[in-house]
């Protein structure tokens, strides 16, 4: 089993930052492929980002970018997404999940998910 816990979600401007933070808790976290994805109201859940086991590989949603960047810390079994020049259509919930190598992009790979946090960028 794993657990994660999601935090630094919140409400901040158009063009504004904010950095989500995913402990994990459970397994060894250095085997253990992440993964970033969000739903919006009313939306199907996307895939945002995700980062294999030593962080050497990443994959990002074409619409993310060059605005956000996915990174672990093994030796705090955490993984960070920093977000970026962020838009009102980046407005979601985001979820964390994890799931044993490889690393893969399609939600219904991964095995366990947090709870969510929400996003909201205003206009």
């Amino acid at each position: 089993q794993v657990q994660l816990v999601e935090s630094g979600g919140g409400l901040v401007q158009a063009g504004g930052s904010l950095r989500l933070s995913c402990a994990a808790s459970g397994r060894t976290f250095s085997s253990t492929a992440m993964g970033w994805f969000r739903q919006a109201p009313g939306k199907e859940r996307e895939f945002v980002a995700a980062i294999s086991g030593t962080g050497g590989l990443t994959y990002y949603a074409d619409f993310v970018k060059g605005r956000f960047t996915i990174s672990r810390d093994n030796a705090k079994n955490t993984v960070y997404l920093q977000m970026n020049s962020l838009k009102p259509e980046d407005t979601a919930v985001y979820y964390c999940a994890a799931r044993s190598l490889p690393v893969a992009v399609r939600g219904y790979d991964y095995d366990y998910w947090g709870q969510g946090t929400q996003v909201t960028v205003s206009s």
